[in-house]
């Protein structure tokens, strides 16, 4: 599994519209709106790393209004 940690910087004004249009992709396990640098931050699953840049690049930034993001990726899988 790959887990991404996804900020978003969004046009003045769009936030809540991005908010709204993100809550509608399958993959996002949580979203909050943030205020300082970015607006939003997204947390997306999926199989691999490979998915998870297809979710950023296909349905991420393909949104009205999202203008840059940055992806954090995370290595998952380690249980104690």
């Amino acid at each position: 599994m790959a887990v991404g940690t996804i900020l978003i910087n969004t046009a003045a004004g769009s936030e809540q519209q991005v908010f709204e249009a993100l809550r509608d992709v399958e993959e996002i396990i949580e979203l909050d709106m943030l205020i300082g640098p970015y607006d939003l931050e997204a947390r997306v699953a999926t199989d691999d790393f490979y998915s998870l840049g297809e979710i950023v690049v296909q349905k991420i930034r393909t949104v009205p209004g999202v203008v840059d993001t940055q992806t954090l990726p995370h290595i998952t899988g380690s249980e104690k």
